[in-house]
């Protein structure tokens, strides 16, 4: 069970907007970040700032091993083999940018074609698009399931990576990724999954799933921004050309040639983020002591709940129906466009997205321009449910 007192962890909650309640219900962008995650912030920056693995001084030693220790954190939160399979970054964009850089140098040449889904985040579109590799999308269903028959027809000789996301950040729907997985793998072909929405919502082993490379963010999981993870598999990442060059990815220099670090270091260059890594360590304590199952029952409570509501009213279309999803609620007002209805909502309190939500593919399959997405996560209740559904009923006649 999700503590009835979880809100109180969330300052940023205590609020107005334009005079109402705030009601965040805008996860899916980011994720507010609880008292323990802020106070570790401030207090890195009062007592322990100092760059690491470069000094030798007490500042510089401890804020090395604090560090380190989310790596490890991370990888058994994750399942991985080794802590020198975490990386981190700045977040999923970068995560996946940093492989198609390094592998498309390796292994994407002019013709070889990477598969993806067809309700891909531009993050998991653009960045292979750069590499020169040619998209094969897999087609999707109106409920938002992915046609895997159709998937399993997209591979060619040419096809050297499949990259899907493990939860829709548009749909809600949760890909089954290790079939996806096994089918690549039976093809010879690795996957990298973009799991930005997922480590919130469900539990994730990469080793279960059988994945090569898993990439997400920590803004998305109660941690802070400018922080990511990227997963790979020691043997891959062992093959990769480095993505940056600089500080930390060395192993010696001269102007002549120049020889690079171990693993993960290899990927790491320049000054990180250290504050936003212990951050983000402090968010996954605090996911796991709330417990993933009780965070996914609460989440998925409420998505029933709204979707329930939502159906009352008329002139309501939603978008991602799939029996199997995380807590998004994709819909449009009759005609209305998208910014006008989370305009109105802005207004009395209510926090939605409203937009493409960076899936123009996905926009297109259905025709139409964007959506309001409304995106739950541990704090949020059934009243703010109610707070939604009420300010909808009330600004229906101004859109019908």
């Amino acid at each position: 069970m999700i503590p009835n007192n979880i809100r109180s962890q969330f300052p940023i909650l205590d609020q107005q907007a334009h005079g109402h309640p705030l009601v965040y219900l805008d996860n899916a962008a980011t994720t507010q970040k609880p008292l323990s995650v802020i106070e570790t912030l401030d207090a890195y920056y009062r007592s322990q700032n100092a760059n690491i693995h470069r000094g030798t001084h007490y500042l510089a030693t401890t804020a090395t091993e604090a560090y380190e220790k989310v790596r490890r954190q991370v990888q058994q939160f994750i399942g991985a083999r080794h802590s020198h399979e975490i990386v981190f970054t700045r977040g999923t964009t970068e995560s996946i940018n940093l492989v198609a850089s390094s592998f498309g140098k390796r292994y994407i040449t002019a013709g070889d074609e990477v598969i993806v889904s067809g309700m891909e985040h531009h993050s998991n579109i653009v960045p292979w698009q750069l590499a020169g590799a040619t998209l094969r999308p897999i087609p999707f269903s109106d409920r938002g399931e992915l046609d895997l028959c159709a998937y399993e027809r997209l591979f060619t000789p040419q096809t050297r990576l499949v990259a899907v996301c493990h939860v829709s950040n548009t749909l809600g729907t949760i890909n089954p990724v290790r079939q996806i997985i096994d089918m690549a793998h039976a093809h010879g072909v690795p996957v990298l999954v973009d799991g930005a929405q997922a480590v919130s919502h469900v539990p994730v082993d990469v080793q279960q799933l059988g994945c090569d490379f898993y990439c997400f963010s920590g803004h998305k999981m109660y941690g802070p921004m400018g922080v990511g993870v990227m997963y790979g598999r020691e043997e891959l990442l062992s093959e990769l050309p480095p993505y940056q060059g600089g500080g930390e990815m060395i192993e010696t220099v001269t102007f002549e040639h120049t020889t690079y670090n171990q693993l993960p270091y290899k990927f790491e260059a320049g000054t990180p983020s250290v504050g936003d890594v212990l951050g983000l360590g402090k968010a996954i304590e605090f996911m796991q002591q709330l417990g993933l199952k009780n965070i996914a029952d609460h989440e998925a409570d409420l998505l029933r709940y709204a979707t329930d509501c939502l159906l009352r009213l008329p002139g309501i279309r939603l978008f991602g129906t799939a029996p199997d999803k995380a807590s998004v609620l994709s819909f449009l007002v009759g005609d209305s466009h998208p910014y006008d209805v989370g305009t109105l909502l802005d207004q009395l309190g209510i926090a939605v997205r409203t937009g493409h939500h960076c899936t123009q593919p996905v926009m297109d399959r259905y025709g139409i321009p964007g959506t309001v997405r409304a995106s739950f996560a541990v704090y949020n209740t059934r009243a703010e449910v109610d707070a939604l559904y009420a300010a909808l009923e009330r600004i229906l006649p101004m859109l019908m």
